[in-house]
């Protein structure tokens, strides 16, 4: 049970009662006539192989409130899209699949690779992309909650807890986050967001001052929950970055487009736990390693769009400020870890943080060779207006592969 305390600048909706799933859920089918609500659900096809999606789909058919599911589909070929329209099909819910791999919707890739507007890497940041477009597309949906589709510990109490928030007409808010504990077979996890991100975002204090975004940054609890939700206003102006720094990245786009007062953080778990990714100690271009450096140029990027100059040695002292602060922070974890019967590797975490602080410097000096680099899609605003049929053209090509191969 989480206490009331708000920390930050931003709203935190705690878990405060164990309320009954069947009472909110009961309130969400109210608010629904009002404000109709989707799920995006972006996923590779080797998911629909492992343990989580399958339970998630179970718990999701229960759900009455969502007028409609979309669900991206990566690296499938189409076999395995046949597989997933079946593997799907038990949704009692309006739901389609975008087959991000089919000839169709390549081909809606290729006329805004013409126009230059398409996504330059692939990945979740593109599959969610798509997805948000083919809603804004089919324009009945007021509130959409995304979710990631390798929660091994889901219920549907997590989607409840994250869309509500958006759902209420009673709230003002225009965006969510969902955070938990990162605390599942006895053991810490969240490794990127406990060692990096956050003393990351300490060090960048003591170097450069309270800065307002690196407050607002430092507010959420679990700033790479792969969990949000958002009014469908909110789809039209953001730029999703495509790379590792898709969470990172869309918090600081609702930070650019609304005020504080519009966004809040909700506890949507007691627990949560899902695949984990390699260190990848010698591949910086996999795993935690790429992911470290991605994240780190997000926020480099970012402070540099608010006026904040950056040299050489600038990057050096964050690197060797932000190393012992990772460091002291591991003492505080291990703490933590002990007086809750948790496993805490004091050796692989000092590791990660060697390797953070490699990576740091990595994505600064980056950012200095590459000042424009802009790792962002488009906004489907700016789509839109380049290409005036794209709508229809998106919506086309997913019902047209439904029909063909349902």
């Amino acid at each position: 049970m989480g206490d009331f305390y708000q920390n930050g600048i931003i709203t935190t909706l705690h878990n405060l009662s164990s309320r009954s799933i069947d009472e909110m859920e009961a309130e969400l089918l109210q608010f629904s006539k009002i404000r109709p609500m989707s799920l995006v659900l972006p996923c590779l096809y080797s998911e629909l192989e492992g343990p989580a999606l399958d339970k998630i789909v179970t718990e999701l058919a229960k759900v009455r409130y969502l007028n409609e599911i979309v669900i991206g589909l990566d690296r499938a070929s189409e076999e395995q899209y046949k597989h997933a329209i079946q593997f799907f099909s038990r949704l009692p819910q309006k739901h389609r699949i975008l087959w991000n791999d089919g000839p169709r919707l390549q081909e809606v890739n290729s006329v805004l690779q013409n126009q230059g507007l398409a996504p330059k890497e692939l990945g979740k940041g593109c599959n969610v992309w798509y997805c948000l477009g083919y809603i804004l597309a089919q324009g009945t949906s007021a509130s959409v909650a995304l979710h990631d589709c390798d929660i091994l510990t889901y219920d549907r109490n997590l989607l409840a807890r994250l869309i509500y928030p958006v759902a209420n007409p009673s709230f003002n808010y225009q965006f969510c986050k969902g955070y938990y504990a990162r605390v599942a077979d006895s053991k810490m996890n969240g490794r990127v967001t406990r060692l990096l991100v956050t003393p990351l975002l300490r060090a960048l204090k003591k170097i450069l001052g309270s800065l307002d975004y690196l407050e607002y940054l430092d507010s959420y609890r679990y700033p790479l929950a792969g969990e949000f939700s958002f009014r469908v206003d909110v789809i039209n102006d953001i730029r999703i970055p495509s790379d590792w720094g898709l969470e990172i990245g869309v918090l600081s786009e609702v930070n650019r487009n609304y005020s504080t007062n519009r966004l809040c953080q909700v506890d949507i778990a007691d627990r949560y736990d899902h695949k984990h990714q390699n260190l990848s100690v010698d591949d910086a271009q996999a795993g935690l390693s790429k992911m470290s450096i991605d994240i780190s140029k997000g926020i480099f990027r970012k402070l540099a769009t608010n006026g904040v100059v950056f040299s050489t040695e600038t990057f050096r002292s964050i690197k060797a400020t932000y190393y012992r602060i990772a460091l002291d922070f591991i003492e505080t974890y291990r703490n933590d870890a002990i007086i809750n019967g948790l496993a805490l590797d004091i050796h692989n975490e000092e590791k990660a943080v060697e390797l953070f602080a490699e990576n740091v410097l990595k994505a600064g000096l980056h950012f200095l060779d590459n000042p424009m680099e802009t790792p962002f899609i488009p906004s489907w605003n700016r789509v839109q207006s380049a290409v005036p049929d794209i709508f229809a053209s998106l919506c086309s090509a997913v019902d047209d592969d439904y029909q063909e191969f349902a």
